[in-house]
């Protein structure tokens, strides 16, 4: 059973204080827009619908909060990089992020979603330098790993591991693929790990129990 299954939307947040009071556990998802984290979401929960899928980039433009019981929360971020987004949207969304990022007592760690056809944009890196000082882990998905031939996609996969150890380290890495439900399961033990710390304590059990 997936370990996210039962997800389900809690709030949406325009505003750092329109966040709800600090409490539980949260793991936060971000990606440059289009790089397939609504899919990626959706994919781990299990839900077509979870998080909005567009062919347009840029419109997620909220901090949407996903609970899935026992105060436990995924938290998909508005995706950044999209050159048709307002200025002004764009300069609230960089001052918004980068304090959720860097001062959110209850976030436990970051599922950074990149397009393995293009990892490690200017962007990716800055939300990289934004969370990384925080000692909390960080776990990319490089996703639509599909496009790419196997190979192509293990050189992707280990030149970014590269940068990422060396550069920012605390960081773990895997290659993703929503349409073939690739990496599923690895992703799922390593978030799961995030959000529930008790060694004894069966999240599939916390899930139902809502």
């Amino acid at each position: 059973m997936p370990l996210f299954q039962n997800a389900i939307f809690y709030i949406s947040a325009h505003h750092l204080s329109d966040l709800p009071p600090p409490a539980g556990v949260e793991v936060a998802f971000a990606g440059r827009s289009n790089a397939g984290k609504s899919s990626a979401l959706n994919t781990l929960a299990n839900h077509n619908r979870l998080a909005f899928v567009s062919k347009q980039p840029g419109r997620t433009q909220l901090i949407n909060f996903f609970s899935l019981g026992g105060d436990r929360f995924l938290v998909d971020l508005p995706g950044y990089g999209y050159a048709k987004v307002p200025e002004a949207m764009r300069k609230h969304w960089q001052t918004t992020l980068a304090s959720y990022l860097s001062y959110r007592s209850t976030l436990n760690g970051l599922v950074l979603v990149m397009d393995c056809r293009h990892p490690l944009t200017p962007l990716d890196r800055q939300m990289l330098d934004w969370f990384s000082p925080s000692g909390r882990p960080i776990h990319v998905l490089l996703t639509k790993s599909d496009k790419l031939s196997r190979n192509s996609a293990n050189q992707v996969l280990q030149a970014v591991k590269k940068e990422l150890t060396e550069t920012w380290g605390n960081c773990t890495i895997q290659l993703f693929s929503s349409l073939k439900k690739q990496g599923v399961e690895e992703a799922e033990k390593i978030i799961g790990s995030w959000l529930f710390t008790d060694p004894e304590e069966d999240p599939t059990e916390v899930s139902s129990a809502t």
